[in-house]
């Protein structure tokens, strides 16, 4: 059955017209006449016959205005975007995957924000284990937030802020205390956070242009585990600046400038399409990403040390 007719139904049984019917769905009377003629036959009875000038219901048509009524205006509802005004009213499981370096500046303050606007919904931190695009597509994840290494056609990204690399090391390490040139940098013991435990990276290439390597004598999982690795030894690692920022102080740590230009670590957001319309996955968006961007604004990495780039003898450059 046609799912229009219901609605033609509706407008003919509440205006007891052809003519008002057309008027109230836009069509006209002809069309509306053979939209009756139509439901006549569906449903085996006239439902509007004439009574002088007027057209008057018969009973089958009467028992049936207030379902019809209420079926449409059912539909209408179905069909009607759904509004977020009522958070308080929310009850929802968010899944957010994101590895610690997110999680340091983002999850107290997420959390903070979703208890004060809805405090119904509840979110589910997952590691960033997981493979991202086949996580988000089974619904495993709703939301993953990070580095966002992966893209596919099923997966929506969103670019949410840009990071700056920085060296950490303790506060007694010569590349805190003394210059910092790409000799020193690369001559230094180096820790590095990887998920696949390669060590190879953006930083090696760099030192290659100069005739340099370096060496890498561990690598970690995540930021967590490698701020506590260089705490207390000599090692040295490559943080983003902003996600580290208010960890560093409670550590005892201090940051250097790498002498090298590195790219920008970009901050990101992944989820599956099918929930990119959906008002309740739309609220949890946009406040992670207001919640990020207000943490880099108030976020400032701990000083570093100022200078002018110079050339040492290896042909780096150094910080003064």
């Amino acid at each position: 059955m046609d799912m229009n007719l219901l609605v033609a139904l509706d407008a003919l049984l509440d205006s007891n017209s052809v003519t008002l019917a057309a008027e109230r769905l836009h069509t006209s009377p002809p069309a509306m006449s053979r939209t009756l003629a139509r439901l006549r036959r569906v449903l085996g009875d006239p439902l509007l016959v004439r009574a002088g000038r007027s057209l008057v219901p018969t009973p089958r048509a009467l028992e049936l205005r207030y379902e019809v009524s209420a079926l449409v205006e059912q539909g209408r509802t179905l069909l009607a975007p759904r509004e977020t005004s009522d958070l308080a009213a929310l009850k929802r499981t968010f899944a957010v995957q994101a590895g610690d370096m997110v999680l340091t500046e983002l999850a107290a303050p997420l959390l903070s924000a979703v208890r004060a606007q809805a405090p119904r919904v509840a979110l589910r931190f997952l590691p960033d284990a997981l493979e991202g695009t086949a996580a988000l597509r089974d619904g495993r994840v709703d939301l993953e937030v990070g580095v966002i290494d992966h893209t596919d056609p099923e997966t929506t990204v969103r670019r949410v802020l840009a990071d700056q690399m920085i060296g950490v090391a303790a506060a007694d390490h010569p590349l805190v205390t003394d210059r910092v040139t790409v000799a020193a940098y690369a001559a230094a013991r180096h820790l590095s956070i990887a998920r696949n435990g390669r060590a190879h990276g953006p930083i090696d290439d760099r030192l290659a242009l100069h005739g340099r390597t370096r060496r890498v004598v561990a690598t970690v999982p995540n930021l967590t585990s490698a701020l506590f690795a260089v705490r207390g030894t000599d090692l040295v690692c490559p943080v983003p600046a902003l996600l580290s920022a208010s960890a560093l102080p409670a550590l005892g740590l201090c940051t250097f400038e790498i002498p090298l230009p590195l790219p920008e670590v970009a901050i990101g957001m992944a989820w599956h399409p099918r929930n990119t319309a959906d008002n309740g996955h739309r609220w949890l968006r946009d406040l992670v990403q207001e919640t990020l961007l207000r943490s880099a604004a108030v976020i400032r990495p701990p000083k570093r040390r100022r200078g002018t780039a110079v050339q040492d003898a290896g042909g780096g450059l150094e910080s003064r």
